[in-house]
């Protein structure tokens, strides 16, 4: 018997889901953030198909991009907390466990259990078999992410920058529509005046 316990042996229910609670309140503020830049995104991508003056639509690319790496990085911090409040609740559930094991009588599964080499052997082998699974689609996930980022934008097509030219290239796209749109509805009404004129 060691001589001391073990700070889980002291450790209280009611501070594990304390500190669930706290987790939750930052994950909630964090997730609140990232749809909050998610609108401004939005909001300025609509402003910047609508722009026609280049270096400003250079400008809302550039503050596009910042708003995107912000956002990416609270989805980071919100993962992590997520990861945290599932750890807290493991914790939780094995001190609850723990509680209800102690105040149980004889299990039927702890016969079964009780052969722990073979349950080591069992456990073991589907272990192995997942393991084996899942490193099959890691390294095509690998495979995947090393094609895809082996690319590279051509700079005689876009020239500015990476993230900023596929945002300028959208805007491009929008406002080119619109123009066309505009000279048809122009060619239109010249047609029909002259129609009118010759009547």
């Amino acid at each position: 018997m060691w001589p001391f316990k073990s700070k889980y042996q002291k450790l209280k229910r009611e501070d594990v889901v304390d500190s669930i609670c706290q987790l939750e309140k930052q994950e909630a503020d964090i997730e609140q953030g990232i749809i909050e830049k998610t609108k401004q995104i939005e909001d300025l991508m609509r402003k910047g198909k609508a722009e026609k003056n280049r270096d400003m639509q250079l400008f809302l690319a550039k503050k596009i991009t910042m708003l995107k790496e912000e956002k990416e990085a609270d989805i980071k911090r919100g993962m992590y907390l997520l990861y945290n409040i599932k750890l807290a609740k493991r914790l939780k559930d094995a001190i609850d466990d723990n509680q209800f094991i102690a105040n149980t009588g004889k299990i039927s599964m702890r016969n079964l259990l009780a052969d722990q080499k073979g349950l080591a052997k069992f456990l073991n082998k589907a272990l192995n078999t997942k393991v084996k699974d899942e490193q099959i689609l890691t390294s095509a996930d690998e495979i995947f992410n090393e094609i895809q980022d082996s690319y590279e934008a051509n700079d005689n097509i876009y020239g500015v920058q990476k993230n900023d030219d596929a945002l300028l290239a959208m805007f491009e796209t929008e406002k080119g529509l619109d123009e066309d749109l505009d000279i048809e509805q122009s060619q239109f009404d010249e047609e029909k005046e002259a129609d009118s004129s010759a009547n």
